[in-house]
């Protein structure tokens, strides 16, 4: 008799049996591995999630070295195959080789074997992209306008104060029209707004006060000084490119390559959080699909939440809880369930959990909180958490009712892609293959706030200054030469924003462009192409 007809499910252990029940779906699923039992592995009791549950969004945790990428893999490649993009955050360069077929060997077909896994060799269709082109990657930009003033307030490590502070400068740009797309936009509008006429312009909404905007052009300054100045700027990446199937049907997965600013944590969690903020600004209302529209991966979760302010975490729940009925699934990738605020944490309903460690007192603190957040199982949790081995994991996902199902511990699969990354040529041509290429690579300077005010100064520079105790004359003849500045007058901005000519520039602009921004719940904008 063959060993898998000895091992068959009338065989179980009554508490086996329960947990193969739970996971008895009839409809579309993924599968994640075969039950462990009392050191056996079953593979006639299949672990699985439910297609339409994985936009309840999810968690994968645990120690470094257990197999949490490789699980991100395995899930991703059956997405794919489902007709579902997936996004994915690079963080290690070792998810490229997602797009290519997995090379066997003799640890791979050993987990197939335990599992019951029909392993052949695959890769996903898949784009590469680079924050603002640093790395093997299409360069994905954002303006500062539609990044907005929250997450720029998180990047920039502003306060409360100046967070808010920062929240009116937007406010005034998007009034008076003055787009923001790079930097230098966004540091000619503050240094207005400080001036004697800009002061005028918020006072009835504020004001801006000196201190803070310094604190503000510091920052900006820092930031710029640290290289970051190519995120900003256009041609802004559009979100929905995350969304595309190849021309067979298969979900395309997006890899976000991060080594190159692995550097910068609080930039590239913030720029996820952007994209994530951006799809559901822009995504309509689709209630409870067959499956989801796109499964987003957030890897290293834990640096999103670092130093994170009131504004942020309240905005990132709620673009959790909402974004679900847009389709769109979201899984935090991070150490322990800690790491994730609590209202976070209840959102997710899908959780696979790799092994723990408890070698000092805030570790095993971490792993009794963890057991915690389980239903109640016939598993001694803590042990088992700490004794699972590479690609094992502890998980309970959503029913096709929505109801928690038993705790399984689990042998996960072997991804069929390759599980390390591609080889650096390999990668920059199908980079440069990409119909997505051409649209992004090449960074593109327009006129913006920055330029306006620029142009609005040219006008000023040409018309004389008025001697001092001399009335202010209506309108300067148009070919009479600039006299020059003496050193103690007003700044070039002052002068400028000063003018009827940027007046009524700004009045102009705000009516047409002002009035077509709208915020999302992180402050972030978005213009209909």
């Amino acid at each position: 008799m063959p060993p898998e007809t000895a091992r068959s499910a009338p065989a179980l252990p009554q508490e086996a049996l329960e947990i193969a029940s739970g996971y008895a779906f009839t409809g579309p699923a993924l599968d994640l591995g075969a039950l462990l039992w009392d050191t056996r592995c079953l593979p006639d009791v299949q672990i699985r999630i439910p297609l339409p549950m994985l936009n309840r969004h999810g968690l994968v945790a645990g120690a470094t070295g257990t197999g949490k990428t490789k699980t991100l893999q395995l899930i991703a490649e059956q997405l794919s195959a489902q007709g579902v993009p997936v996004f994915l955050a690079d963080i290690k360069g070792d998810v490229s080789g997602v797009s290519v077929p997995g090379v066997p060997n003799e640890r791979v077909q050993e987990r197939a074997r335990d599992v019951h896994q029909e392993w052949t060799p695959g890769g996903c269709p898949a784009e590469f992209y680079a924050l603002g082109g640093m790395g093997h990657g299409i360069p994905v930009r954002a303006t500062v306008t539609s990044f907005g003033p929250v997450l720029l307030s998180k990047v920039l490590q502003l306060n409360q104060t100046q967070e808010q502070s920062l929240g009116l400068i937007f406010h005034y740009a998007d009034h008076k029209g003055l787009e923001l797309v790079d930097l230098k936009d966004l540091r000619a509008v503050v240094a207005f707004l400080t001036s004697e006429e800009g002061k005028q312009e918020l006072k009835g909404i504020g004001g801006l006060s000196t201190a803070t905007a310094g604190v503000i052009l510091r920052s900006l300054a820092a930031f710029e000084a640290q290289g970051m100045s190519p995120f900003f700027g256009e041609p802004e990446f559009d979100t929905s490119e995350l969304m595309r199937t190849a021309s067979d049907g298969r979900g395309m997965v997006s890899v976000l390559e991060l080594p190159g600013v692995q550097d910068k944590p609080q930039l590239f969690s913030t720029f996820l959080m952007w994209l994530l903020a951006d799809l559901f600004h822009d995504l309509p209302e689709v209630g409870d699909a067959d499956k989801p529209k796109l499964v987003f991966f957030f890897d290293e979760a834990h640096l999103l939440f670092n130093g994170a302010s009131r504004a942020f975490l309240d905005s990132l729940t709620q673009t959790v809880r909402l974004i679900r009925s847009k389709g769109v699934g979201v899984f935090f990738v991070t150490q322990t369930p800690k790491d994730v605020p609590g209202d976070v944490l209840a959102q997710l309903g899908n959780r696979v959990q790799h092994a723990l460690r408890a070698f000092t007192p805030d570790d095993q603190k971490a792993l009794k909180a963890t057991v915690k957040t389980f239903p109640n199982s016939p598993y001694d949790l803590e042990e088992v958490l700490t004794g699972l081995g590479t690609g094992e994991a502890v998980v309970t996902v959503l029913s096709e009712k929505g109801a928690p199902t038993p705790v399984a511990v689990t042998r996960l699969r072997a991804p069929q892609s390759l599980m390390g990354p591609v080889d650096a040529v390999s990668l920059d041509q199908a980079v440069r293959s990409s119909p997505l290429y051409g649209r992004y690579a090449e960074a593109v300077d327009r006129e913006s706030a920055y330029e306006k005010l620029a142009a609005a100064e040219a006008v000023a520079a040409a018309a004389p200054m008025p001697r001092k105790g001399a009335p202010p004359r209506e309108a300067p003849p148009k070919e009479a030469p600039s006299r020059g500045r003496p050193k103690e007058e007003a700044s070039v901005v002052e002068q400028v924003v000063g003018s009827g000519l940027f007046k009524s520039l700004a009045r102009s602009v705000g009516t047409q462009i002002g009035r077509e921004i709208t915020r999302s719940l992180f402050g972030t904008a978005r213009r209909r192409r």
